[in-house]
Order: C-alpha cells, then sequence, then structure tokens
C-alpha cells in the first residue's frame, strides 16, 4: 500500500483539516493526531500531576480516562473539520499494538502495526482518523505512534503537522538531517520537549525505509 501519514499536533488540529483534504486529493492518508495541550490543561483543572519524560506523558488510571476524553473530543472535532470522508478510529479498538513502560505508568512503546479498520478505510478512498491509544489500554505518545502505522502500513511518506517550523538548532531551521546525526542529538541530550519524541519518531520511520518529514525539517535516511 502506497500511502501517507499525517501526524497532527494537538495544538493545530482545528486549523489542520484543509491540509489534509489538500494531501487526500492526491494520495491516500491516514491521520494520527494528538491532544497535548488540551490533556495538561484538563489534568490540571482536575488536580492531577502533569509530568513528562523525554516529551512522553506520565499516565495514571485516573490521567488515562482524561486522556481518552480528550482524544474524543479532539477526534470529533477533526472529523467535523474533514467531513464525509473521515473515519473516527481509537488505536485501542482497532489493534495498535504497544509495549507497556511501567516507569511511566499506562504508557506503551508503539510498536509497528497494520490495523485491518485503517486499511479498509483506506481501500474505501476514506481517511482514517487515529487516536493514539493502545490494547491494553495504553497511552502512546502521537508521534510514535504515527511512526509505527506508517511502518506497519507500508507507508512512503510521513509528515508531522506541528506548531513548530521544524528542528531549530543554533535559532535557524534545519532543513534536513541524517538519522545518524539525528540520533547522536537525541542521545546527547540537549534536545528539550516535543521535539524529542518527534525526532525520535521520525528517524524510527525512516530506518525503517519511509521517509519523515517534522515541519520543515526532512529525515534523510
Amino acid at each position: 500500500m502506497t500511502a501517507l501519514v499525517v501526524k497532527v499536533g494537538g495544538a493545530v488540529a482545528g486549523d489542520s483539516a484543509a491540509a489534509i483534504l489538500a494531501l487526500a486529493e492526491e494520495r491516500d492518508v491516514c491521520v494520527v493526531h494528538g491532544a497535548g495541550p488540551q490533556i495538561s490543561l484538563e489534568m490540571e483543572r482536575a488536580g492531577i500531576p502533569v509530568e513528562f519524560v523525554d516529551g512522553r506523558r506520565v499516565t495514571t488510571p485516573e490521567g488515562l480516562e482524561l486522556v481518552r476524553a480528550e482524544f474524543q473530543r479532539v477526534n470529533a472535532l477533526l472529523c467535523e473539520a474533514i467531513g464525509e470522508p473521515a473515519v473516527p478510529l481509537f488505536g485501542d479498538e482497532i489493534g495498535l499494538q504497544a509495549k507497556r513502560v511501567p516507569e511511566l505508568g499506562l504508557v506503551g512503546n508503539a510498536v509497528p502495526s497494520r490495523p485491518a479498520a485503517v486499511v479498509e478505510a483506506l481501500a474505501a478512498g476514506k481517511i482514517p482518523v487515529v487516536a493514539p491509544l493502545a490494547e491494553g489500554p495504553l497511552n502512546v505518545n502521537a508521534d510514535e505512534a504515527a511512526a509505527a502505522l506508517a511502518l506497519g502500513l507500508g507507508a512512503d511518506e510521513l509528515l508531522f503537522l506541528t506548531d513548530v517550523d521544524g528542528l531549530i538548532l543554533g535559532g535557524r531551521v534545519v532543513d534536513s538531517i541524517g538519522v545518524d546525526d539525528a540520533r547522536e542529538l537525541l542521545d546527547g541530550g540537549t534536545l528539550q520537549g516535543g521535539i524529542i519524541p518527534k525526532l525520535g519518531a521520525a528517524v524510527t520511520a525512516a530506518r525503517g525505509g519511509v521517509n519523515a518529514t517534522i515541519g520543515r525539517t526532512m529525515v534523510a535516511r
């Protein structure tokens, strides 16, 4: 299957429908969305600690209920914006796989998956819109879930639509970076925040044969 997997950040989910529909005019598109800002806000309101380790959210059973609720809300809004082609899907209900990371709570490392529901939606000319939960249920970083789906589907490209321009080093956006240099950056501990899981997911995808782009930054094999 030749397809494009698009990861949409929670901060830009509501503004991404037009870009997704434009991409879908030429290719099969599978969307994976986050809801990070929305989840953090609701956790703060509920008095649940907001804690991240290397860009991944520590998730308690109480926190997972909020995570699911916000994924449901963002998924519904994004599907409404995309319109008739959108098919709402939740990873834990369609067989998205992950290996649990106990130190982070109910969190998993996504592994390459090829859910039948995604394949069927693409074959029908639809746009699957996937919330990044895995069987368990486990909370899965949306960037990692997008890479796992791209690899499992045999997609030819993974694109991150985000509110940042790309990988920024020395105050400038990097146009292209090789996977070895990217891995060295990640291992060096100098990066902070959400670029860590994005770049890690891009490296995983690129090493598996899927072209990956974060904003304006291409991660090359």
